[in-house]
């Protein structure tokens, strides 16, 4: 029966679950909103401009609107927008350009926050990104409602699901294609001016949100000529915004966020958070030249590149800003600080004074709310130094530039404050959850342990552990429920469902760990796994971290050490050659994946970029291009030829591999071609919409051939095997081809169905990396299983009747179960094949152009579907693949004998290893998810936790869950479909066979 060993890996999966959701319930960063909002009639200055028009153009870096030096990196557009430019080199005292800090995570929906509530995103944000909910805190379109404004918008529709009801006049279009670089900006435009020029319907704010720019760079990358055509196209419309606006309107100019050298954004990096932002005024000067700022006010900052500072602001600077030009009261949330240069009028500085005064104690009247709010324990560190600068800002005797300073720095301490507060954490969920994850860890191998040297009854020694764990359990909750109500004071932030939750799976985990004790000799300490736990606690290092893609493919080939040894000692050639020939061509493999990168910030300037043509041109290199067909359809040959050692290409492999495999492996090859075509206008502009619409039928022909015609194929016909009956002479033999890996060819034409899958939402340069990494695995599993012919003709001498080695199924009964050290290599590879097809550990690595292959748009879940097998797929893939290490050239036992120990299932012993090699697998991501999860919470202060540790761990916590699910459907579906129509196959009919050749 299955559902013995399929139960304890549910059990595995459901652990794994409760721990994740504990500790991140702990760890992520969340943030309190408060609905307040300013009324008051004294905070604010009078209107120095009547309407304001915010136009954003979407992922507009600094360097896009500001000089380059001389003979600018190539990683640095080569076009700029080149009116901000001109205004402010002859009308110093009407314009100002800066490069402003967008907070991260660098999403559209988190900045659009940003720029109008003036407050900060926190991490978790990043995953609203797709689901954004209308904004209940106080912002400058809510002050602008309030004052009796008029407020037009167009452009990306992202504002419609936060501001619903807020504009007067809305033209919203979708934000998500990011192949259609017109259709946003087009829109705008068409009503941009037409709203400029009637004067019959005023306007009092207008927003316009272009989203070519960011388009172009998610799609073709910052160098493509795409985007100088687009910035051209930018500043256009600025020249005619300038020219018909009128006198008494602010013009602001900025990027919602930057976009790396590939085009992406979301993360932390330097160009990710450099927006550009251009503020203009036709009629009133901004400022007077004479005298300047005082410099402990301004911040200067250089820019990658550049040769020179520049002007430097927080983006949310805007928001107080902007809302005291137009007479506005601050947002009460805000935490941004008036930008100096904008009310340096007057006499002394006594405008700017106010300005800083209304600011400051907008900020502190939040503060103090806060503080008294359920969440105001979080400003229990800074408190003081708050409190220091606030006092600071009402000392009297100070003179007129140190006044200004003291409110600034007043505004700095708090925004500072608020940032390292919303990395609030609850420890005592954190460790509850990293409690739960070590104690599954542990319960996982100790029944790994005990399963793999058990000699009796499997099945009946894993039920009866099984159900002991399900009474511990349900004694558990109950006991949690008791101790959260004695006990909920002294608890804070925890449920009282985690407090069940927590116990269940904590006392199952004990009864497990009591009930299959380790058992600490020579012989295990020797199979301790190393590499596993080295891994581990490396992510405790930013460098191991940074440099995980270079150093898992050592650790990999370390792995095939051992293997590659006992080829020498092999007692015949055959073997010999097999264990050696074949860990070579898997160590050749892994180094030929190790050439495909993508890089990290982190990484420069020490790693080039391949897995692209370029770090800025997000296109296949030209090797890939010509390599891609040529590979695409030597993979089914190569599976095919595999097979054939074992005469395994008969059955439904002989069909289902030209006929299933190759086509669809093709169309997914055809429709990356047609990206690129498209991309590159290879056919020029009149052809966009033809392959738009080829590619998308291209995709779903290819997901519906492979998942129902090939699904629907193996699920009617799994087995690889022909049964041929000859006469020779009175008798008849029977012989049957593909007996002797009658488990393993079935389960991997199954697994094809997904590596079909992940193939086709993967890159080109990725579809190259998953054959050489599904050549490395097959070989791989010829090494496992000739080892393990090895070890079985060794024991069968040792043993006391030396000839049985003569007789196969005697030595493959000899030999030992499927050990850990055998998973380790499929587990590794599959981080290889993640690393090697184009991802990272950061959210900027992220393959946005998968969510369109379905459809042209984004569309829910078919979009959700590509982006995850793009993703984690590769982890996925290798997890599936697991099970084949422990039936990969495994022959059916004759149903009248017994199987090992004495269980009377014939089958069960290719039942036990699938499972031990299913929960290896579960354990070795669990065992990195641990590292990851201990790294994050140790260094939870550091520096880097939001930039390196977290986005690990998020990382982890994908590929377990990953990994659980894989091995869940290949134990339930994949082996338990196989064992069952093999055992059908050959029930009764052995015994009554005198002949049959073994291949």
């Amino acid at each position: 029966m299955v559902s013995t060993r399929f139960g304890l890996l549910v059990w595995v999966f459901l652990i794994h679950a409760a721990g994740i959701y504990l500790f991140t319930r702990g760890f992520l960063l969340t943030r309190l909103s408060l609905s307040n909002f300013s009324s008051c009639s004294d905070c604010h200055e009078a209107a120095t401009h009547k309407r304001a028009i915010l136009l954003i153009i979407d992922a507009l870096r600094f360097d896009f609107i500001t000089p380059n030096p001389p003979n600018p990196p190539s990683s640095v557009h080569h076009g700029i927008l080149t009116l901000p430019r001109e205004i402010t080199a002859k009308h110093p005292k009407h314009s100002f350009i800066f490069n402003a800090y967008a907070d991260p995570p660098t999403a559209t929906l988190q900045r659009i926050k940003g720029l109008t509530t003036g407050s900060l995103p926190t991490f978790v944000d990043i995953g609203n990104n797709f689901g954004g909910s209308s904004i209940a805190e106080d912002t400058i379109l809510k002050q602008l409602k309030m004052a009796g404004r008029k407020l037009a918008f167009m452009g990306d529709d992202t504002w419609m699901t936060v501001f619903p009801d807020t504009f007067d006049a809305q033209y919203p279009y979708d934000s998500f294609n990011v192949e259609d670089l017109h259709t946003v900006d087009n829109g705008v435009i068409e009503h941009l001016f037409p709203t400029l020029d009637n004067s019959s319907q005023p306007f009092d704010f207008l927003i316009g949100h272009f989203l070519g720019v960011d388009h172009v760079g998610h799609r073709v990358g910052p160098d493509h000529p795409s985007m100088l055509a687009k910035l051209r196209q930018m500043d256009d419309v600025l020249r005619r915004v300038v020219e018909q606006m009128s006198e008494d309107t602010l013009l602001v100019v900025l990027g919602d966020h930057g976009m790396d050298r590939s085009g992406d954004h979301g993360g932390d990096g330097v160009l990710e958070t450099s927006s550009g932002m251009w503020i203009y005024s036709k009629g009133v000067e901004l400022t007077d030249s004479s005298p300047g700022v005082p410099d402990g006010l301004l911040q200067y900052k250089t820019f990658p590149g550049a040769e020179i500072r520049h002007r430097s602001i927080q983006q949310i600077d805007i928001v107080p800003t902007l809302s005291l030009l137009l007479g506005l009261s601050i947002p009460f949330n805000n935490l941004g600080t008036v930008i100096p240069e904008l009310f340096w009028r007057g006499k002394k500085g006594k405008i700017l004074e106010k300005a800083l005064q209304i600011n400051a104690a907008q900020i502190m009247s939040y503060l103090e709310v806060y503080r008294a709010s359920p969440s105001g324990g979080e400003l229990d560190d800074s408190w003081k130094n708050i409190k220091a600068a606030w006092s600071a800002t009402l000392s009297s005797g100070l003179t007129e530039d140190a006044k200004l300073i003291t409110l600034t720095n007043f505004n700095r301490v708090a925004l500072a404050a608020c940032r390292s507060m919303w990395a609030q954490f609850n420890p005592l969920l954190m460790a509850l959850g990293l409690l739960l994850l070590s104690m599954s860890l542990c319960a996982s191998w100790s029944v790994y342990s005990g399963f793999s040297r058990f000699e009796g009854d499997w099945n009946g020694w894993l039920r009866e552990r099984m159900m002991t764990a399900g009474k511990y359990a349900f004694s558990g909750s109950i006991l949690g429920t008791l101790v959260y109500f004695i006990a909920a004071s002294y608890i804070p932030g925890v449920s009282v469902f985690d407090c069940a939750l927590f116990t269940a799976f904590l006392a199952s985990s004990i009864s497990l760990i009591l009930s299959s004790p380790p058992n600490v000799t020579f012989k295990t300490l020797k199979s301790t796994p190393f590499i596993l736990i080295i891994h581990s606690l490396a992510f405790l290092s930013n460098s191991f971290t940074f440099w995980e893609d270079r150093i898992i493919p050592f650790l990999l080939v370390t792995s095939l050490v051992p293997y590659f040894m006992v080829g020498f000692t092999a007692p015949n050639k055959r073997l010999r050659y097999r264990i050696i020939g074949f860990s070579a061509l898997c160590a050749i493999c892994v180094r030929l994946i190790s050439i495909s990168t993508v890089c990290r910030e982190e990484q420069q300037p020490y790693c080039h970029v391949t897995f692209f043509a370029s770090s800025s041109l997000p296109s296949p290199p030209l090797l890939v291009l010509y390599l891609g067909l040529p590979v695409t359809i030597g993979l089914p040959d190569i599976i095919t030829r595999f097979l054939r050692v074992t005469k395994s290409d008969n059955g439904i492999a002989a069909y289902f591999l030209p006929l299933m495999l190759t086509p669809a492996l093709c169309a997914g090859l055809l429709y990356w071609i047609l990206e690129w075509a498209d991309s590159a206008s290879i056919f020029g502009a009149d052809w966009t919409a033809v392959l738009r619409v080829g590619r998308t039928l291209v995709a779903r022909i290819a997901f519906g051939w492979i998942t129902i015609g090939g699904g629907v194929l193996w699920w009617l016909v799994p087995l690889c095997l022909n049964i041929e009956v000859k006469q020779e002479r009175e008798k008849k033999q029977v012989q049957v081809l593909g007996f002797a890996n009658a488990f393993g060819a079935p389960y991997l034409i199954f697994w094809t169905i997904s590596l079909c899958l992940v193939y086709i939402t993967t890159q080109l340069t990725g579809q190259v990396v998953l054959a050489a990494a599904t050549i490395a695995l097959l070989a791989f599993l010829e090494v496992v299983d000739s080892v393990r012919d090895v070890k079985g003709i060794e024991a069968a001498f040792a043993s006391a009747t030396p000839s049985s080695v003569l007789d196969p199924d005697a030595t493959a009964a000899l030999a030992p179960p499927l050990q850990f050290a055998d998973i380790i290599p499929i587990a590794l590879l599959g981080l290889h094949a993640f690393y090697g097809t184009g991802h990272q550990a950061t959210i900027s690595s992220l393959q946005w152009k998968s969510a369109f292959q379905l459809t042209p748009t984004l569309a829910y879940p078919f979009s959700v579907v590509t982006v995850v097998l793009n993703s984690i797929g590769p982890v996925f893939l290798f997890a599936l693949a697991a099970p084949l290490a422990g039936i990969w050239n495994r022959a059916p036992q004759p149903a009248t004998r017994k199987g090992a120990g004495g269980d009377a299932e014939a089958h069960a012993r290719v039942k036990r290893d699938t499972t031990l090699a299913a929960l290896g697998v579960m354990i070795y991501y669990a065992g990195l998810l641990l590292g990851t999860a201990v790294s994050a919470a140790v260094l939870r202060r550091h520096l880097m936790v939001w930039k390196v540790f977290a986005p690990r761990f998020i990382c982890a916590v994908f590929e377990l869950l990953a990994v659980d699910v894989a091995v869940l459907i290949g134990i339930g579906v994949g082996v338990e479909r196989v064992v069952r129509r093999v055992t059908r196959l050959f029930k009764g009919m052995l015994s009554l066979i005198s002949c049959w050749s073994r291949c």
